[in-house]
This record gives C-alpha cells, structure tokens and sequence, in this order.
C-alpha cells in the first residue's frame, strides 16, 4: 500500500533523505523513528505530493505521488502534530464541513457516530472547537480521515503533546483503522509510543534507514538502547 524505493530529496544542497526504501502493507502500522530534522516530514511531505524527489519513487496504494499527488490524496488520510479546525465551528460542524469537501454525505446521526468512534466523548460533539485540548482535536482529526474513507494513513508526530490518556486512545485507534485494512506510517521521535503503536519500525538518522525491527521482537527499553546506540554512533 505504501512503498517508497530509493528515494531522496535535498534542500539548498543539503540532504534531507538519502536513498530511502521502505514498505507498509495493508493492516500494518510503521513506525518511523528518529530526532528532529532526521527526514521523517520530508518524506511524509513526499508521501503526500507537496515535494517532488530528487530520484526515487514514492507510491500509495500503487498510484506515484509525484506524477498524480490528487489522485493519492483522495485515498490518504493525514493526520498533522497540530490538527486545524475551525474554532468558531463545533466539531461535529468541522467534520461535516470537510467531509462535504471530500464529497462525502453522512446524516448527523453518522457523523456523530464517527466521532465517538474516534474517542471524542459525546458531550463535546456540539461544543466549539476553540475550546478543545489538543487530544481532542487530535480525535477530530482522525475522525476527518476515517470519514474519508481512507486506505493509507500518514501521520507525523501525532502523539505529541498529548496527555498519557489520550495517547493510548490514539494507540487504540490506529490499530483499529489497521485492523479494519488501512495500512498506517507514524513518523515520530516517542520511542515508548511507536513501540507500544506499530507492528515495525525504522530508524532514520540523517536521512538514511539505518535500522528495521518487528515490534514483536524488542521490549521498549531494547528498543531505546538501539535507538541511542544508533543516534550516538
């Protein structure tokens, strides 16, 4: 569902990303992990058809992002590190809103339906969105991309800033959507939530894939060690 083969991308002659491949099949949540400024948002940037690589190929669902990014955003979903929504509308407005620019029609009943779904408690579907924390923006947010329809999720840094409670309801919910047949690229810097979240992992440093693991086969402090190891090596 997503494949990026040998892809890189520079900026003002400094590389961003070098040589990347990696794969997500459909029921899979990746998890890309690495620092600031180690390629993660470059490569969601590519992923989503708003930078075109220097070489290399970037494919969702097998349609190349470059050529025909409007055609893969129709079936992605991307979820931000600050989710935007209109304050002055109320959620279950904000949804609406942009399921109607995705061409979407669901009664009121569906939409709210959606949104508990993704874990916004139903006292606030009707509240302003200028009053939500950001957990619950978050949720919207995912809510957004769910009602869309999607079969690719891209999220970058997703967690962050977020309470414990609504992590692990963020956790919750993409194994869901991967269950249900998405297949689901994390980029974060939270070692504790990419492993408790996703079913592999890469780490990238300085633009390069240095490392690839199952989850299933490290706890979160092995996990932590390699990760130090690599970004202190």
């Amino acid at each position: 569902m997503i494949r990026i083969e040998n892809t890189s991308k520079s900026y003002n002659g400094k590389q961003a990303v070098t040589g990347l491949s990696l794969s997500v099949k459909r029921g899979e949540i990746y998890g890309l992990l690495g620092p600031n400024g180690a390629g993660k948002s470059t490569t969601m940037n590519m992923l989503l058809g708003f930078l075109q690589p220097d070489s290399g190929i970037t494919l969702l669902d097998g349609i190349d992002t470059g050529a025909e990014a409007k055609k893969a955003r129709a079936i992605t979903g991307y979820i931000p590190e600050n989710v935007n929504l209109y304050p002055y509308l109320t959620g279950l407005e904000n949804l609406y809103y942009f399921c109607k620019l995705a061409g979407k029609n669901y009664s009121t009943e569906e939409l709210s339906d959606i949104l508990t779904g993704c874990g916004l408690q139903k006292d606030s579907h009707h509240k302003k969105a200028g009053a939500y924390s950001k957990g619950m923006r978050q949720k919207v947010g995912i809510a957004i991309a769910y009602a869309k329809q999607a079969r690719v999720y891209l999220l970058d840094e997703p967690a962050s800033g977020l309470d414990p409670l609504a992590s692990n309801e963020l956790s919750a919910l993409l194994k869901k959507l991967a269950e249900e047949g998405a297949a689901i690229l994390m980029a974060s810097h939270d070692i504790f939530r990419v492993r408790e979240t996703c079913s592999r992992i890469g780490i990238l440093k300085s633009g390069i894939l240095v490392k690839e693991m199952n989850t299933s086969g490290v706890t979160a402090g092995e996990l932590e060690t390699i990760y130090l190891n690599y970004m202190q090596g």
